[in-house]
């Protein structure tokens, strides 16, 4: 079932992120006066097909990896005379441009939309009390202290641990002071605190920016309780099923659910004896937690299983709720925040800051996608928002075969005022299309690599 669920998920994200794409393209060439031929979401053959009135196929293909729209240009195909005045490469370099954009600013749109939405809709989320502060730490250095609630980082206000998560990720590298603001309670002023880094984050994989710190997130005892079961994983191989409750391992008692993961963990490859409440009964089951290698290359447990959810107490909860009018400036601003996160991120993993193992494929897009649809609408659409602009930015980049190639051929006939000569491009076009491989295939071997 969850593998069902995360390839409907992908196919939907994908789905979403390819058409608003394509049709940024479509549209701006239709408003330039282009003869659009194919407007396709997928590749190969087509498996649902219609033309409309103005001449253009729109298509569904098999493969649901990408997509594509197929313009009138006497590059690919002769161009009868009474059409030329229709054809991609007739139009002015700046039409050529405004079109050629127009397929990442629909993606940048697209996660404008989706945060918009998620703001008027109002999100609620936990606020970010330190439960916490592991010894000799930078936190612990700093006198950030137990209980205390976080509301600034950096000088940027923050309401949630994904706030704070955001604002920690885009100082990977720093050298120096991280400053915080955090206060005892909701009617003290907050105190400023200065937490000592080094190389903060550096080749992490995958970046822990609360661990690193020293600090761990406040959250209510969770009894060790299965919320979920995953299908073909030890837990479920076990007999163990959502809603059972794990008393004791090896004879010893499990007071909470951080008991039980710290006795898996350690566990991998062995047989552990588990005592199990079930309604009113009492069963007793033999569980050997699978293994998985960590960054350190030491090999821990795990299940399968996660906890059932607990209610968090309402003086911890936090919604963030906006008007229509002023969600318009927060979507716009929360785009922008993203956008400068991921160009960081990618001249980081190009400097070595950041481990190219944290670059993500298709099996890693299903799986999020499949983790977020299970979790909720928001969850879901807040990932549907960054992978827009993950693909808007990755498609400007300057590499030929990519939106952002094509750009920066024309703004250099712009400014020349004639085209790169064609064997330019087909030089450039055979090396975009090598670093492109290259790229996917570093993608789906780090995907295979966590897979495995």
């Amino acid at each position: 079932m969850g593998l069902i669920q995360n390839v409907l998920a992908v196919i939907v994200v994908l789905g979403l992120l390819i058409t608003f794409h394509e049709f940024g393209h479509y549209w701006v060439a239709r408003r330039c006066g282009v003869r659009v031929l194919r407007f396709s979401v997928g590749f190969g053959k087509p498996i649902w097909s219609r033309v409309d009135r103005h001449g253009t196929e729109f298509a569904v293909a098999a493969i649901p990896l990408g997509g594509y729209v197929k313009m009138l240009d006497e590059r690919e195909a002769p161009v009868p005379g009474d059409q030329l005045h229709e054809a991609f490469n007739r139009k002015t370099v700046w039409q050529r441009i405004a079109i050629v954009a127009a397929g990442p600013l629909a993606n940048f749109l697209l996660a404008i939309v989706a945060y918009w939405a998620l703001f008027v809709a109002g999100t609620t989320t936990v606020a970010p009390v330190v439960g916490e502060v592991t010894p000799d730490s930078p936190a612990a250095r700093s006198g950030l202290a137990n209980g205390q609630e976080i509301v600034s980082v950096q000088g940027s206000a923050v309401r949630s641990w994904d706030e704070i998560n955001l604002r920690l990720i885009a100082h990977i590298g720093a050298s120096g002071e991280l400053v915080f603001q955090a206060r005892d309670d909701a009617s003290s002023d907050p105190s400023e605190y200065r937490l000592p880094v080094q190389d903060y984050l550096v080749r992490q994989d995958p970046p822990q920016p609360l661990a690193s710190l020293g600090i761990t997130p406040w959250q209510p005892r969770f009894p060790a309780v299965l919320g979920q079961v995953i299908d073909g994983e030890p837990a479920a191989e076990a007999g163990l099923q959502p809603g059972d409750e794990i008393l004791a391992v090896n004879g010893r008692p499990v007071d909470e659910w951080m008991d039980f993961v710290s006795v898996v963990r350690a566990s991998p490859g062995e047989t552990l004896e588990l005592e199990v409440a079930r309604g009113d009964e009492r069963l007793e089951l033999t569980l050997v937690p699978g293994s998985r290698e960590i960054e350190t290359g030491a090999a821990i447990g795990y299940v399968g299983a996660g906890v059932e959810p607990v209610e968090w107490p309402a003086e911890f909860r936090r919604e963030i709720r906006y008007g229509p009018v002023a969600a318009v400036g927060q979507a716009m601003s929360r785009t922008g925040e993203m956008t400068v996160l991921t160009l960081g991120a990618i001249r980081k993993m190009l400097v070595g800051l950041i481990s190219p193992t944290n670059l993500s494929g298709p099996i890693t897009i299903a799986q999020m996608a499949g983790d977020t649809a299970r979790t909720g609408l928001e969850s879901f659409v807040s990932f549907l928002a960054y992978l827009s602009i993950s693909l808007a930015v990755l498609n400007l980049l300057p590499i030929p075969v990519l939106d952002g190639g094509h750009l920066l051929y024309y703004f250099v006939e712009a400014v020349r005022g004639r085209p790169v000569s064609e064997r330019a491009q087909a030089v450039g076009l055979r090396i975009g299309l090598a670093l492109v491989g290259m790229l996917m295939l570093m993608a789906l071997y780090f995907d295979l690599m966590r897979l495995w």
